[in-house]
């Protein structure tokens, strides 16, 4: 077994699910640090749960845990059946394209905006509290689309996923919904540790919808970067084993390891060239294909890669995987509910009962 995986097993084990559930939503929480790990498809989110279980009696212990190993597959089935950077609400109205200039250069004058956008270029990673916070400055306050922003956020995430990030946003403009989420500084003061007063946001609920942000916040910008893949290692596919793909959403390291067969990690530009992704997020990719045996880099198109192959090509099912040719596993889901669900809990409902011990 990996080193590396090992090690995250020890983690799960030590993780305290019960605690989650009610001290998640405060930025010194706690919460597992498991999620670029998943959305790398390094560890499955049915594995995380089969571990983590047996230091429970009941499922109702780590519910608000689970659940979120549940959205996280529920959006990635959404992703399955929809276009997630388009609205899931039909008849939405397109806002301003674009990301306020205050955001990207974190500097909104609210002191744990500022913090975290800081720590997310920093360390790739962002509290869910804060990234909900985020989204709804840029897309409720400042009155702009969710596509740009979601894009720039998941260019720095390390738990980078298009599915749960683009639906976390569309949950937050209102663009799967019919709300908008919204927040005040007294409610930032609370889960952020930190006491500021007299932001534009330092005012009651009831007031949230009709304030105006500083003029600042309406100075956007398009947020185009480029990603930098490493260039492909020098070697020739033996033909005389299958082959197995990995890519940015798989680095599994148990998956088909019984095999003997050429294992290649496929970074294609055209998907890297849709879905950016920062340097750090492509050194933390590689650091966790190190620990597949004998795994080579290929930087370009799965045609180029496979165009004089003539044995069994496998990989595992993703959205992105649409072009791929060959024998298709499936992705290991925390239950066997699949289908469009309109909603998180007509989905849940279903789960649960699988999961129930």
């Amino acid at each position: 077994m990996s080193v590396l995986f090992e090690k995250i097993v020890k983690k799960i084990k030590k993780f305290d699910a019960k605690k989650y559930s009610y001290s998640r939503n405060y930025i010194d929480g706690e919460v597992s640090r498991l999620s670029p790990y998943i959305s790398r498809g390094f560890i499955s989110t049915f594995q995380v749960f089969e571990i983590l279980k047996k230091n429970f009696s009941t499922i109702k212990e780590i519910e608000k845990f689970v659940q979120e190993l549940a959205w996280r597959d529920y959006f990635q089935i959404i992703w399955n059946e929809k276009n997630v950077e388009v609205s899931l609400k039909e008849n939405i109205s397109l806002n301003e394209k674009g990301i306020p200039i205050p955001i990207l250069n974190a500097k909104t004058s609210i002191k744990a905006i500022d913090n975290e956008i800081l720590n997310l270029y920093k360390n790739g990673y962002m509290h869910n509290h804060f990234r909900m916070y985020i989204a709804s400055l840029i897309c409720n306050f400042s009155n702009c689309h969710f596509l740009t922003p979601s894009k720039w956020m998941y260019y720095y995430l390390l738990d980078g996923d298009v599915g749960s990030n683009a639906l976390n946003w569309q949950w937050v403009s209102g663009a799967s919904r019919n709300k908008k989420y919204y927040f005040n500084q007294e409610n930032l003061n609370k889960y952020s540790r930190v006491l500021q007063e007299n932001t534009f946001i330092d005012v009651d609920y009831n007031l949230l919808e009709e304030i105006n942000p500083p003029e600042s916040f309406t100075e956007l910008t398009d947020f185009n970067l480029s990603c930098n893949l490493p260039n492909s290692e020098d070697f020739d596919l033996d033909n005389n084993k299958p082959l197995c793909i990995y890519n940015y959403y798989n680095t599994d390291p148990n998956w088909r390891k019984n095999i003997d067969s050429n294992r290649i990690l496929l970074l294609e530009p055209s998907i890297f060239s849709k879905y950016p992704v920062c340097d750090k997020a492509i050194d933390f990719l590689l650091k966790l294909s190190n620990e597949i045996p004998e795994i080579k880099i290929f930087s370009g198109e799965f045609s180029e890669l496979t165009k004089n192959f003539k044995n069994f090509i496998y990989y595992k099912q993703h959205p992105l995987n649409i072009n791929y040719r060959g024998v298709e596993d499936s992705r290991d889901w925390l239950t066997s509910v699949k289908g469009y669900h309109p909603s998180f809990f007509s989905y849940w409902n279903k789960a649960k009962k699988e999961l129930k011990y």
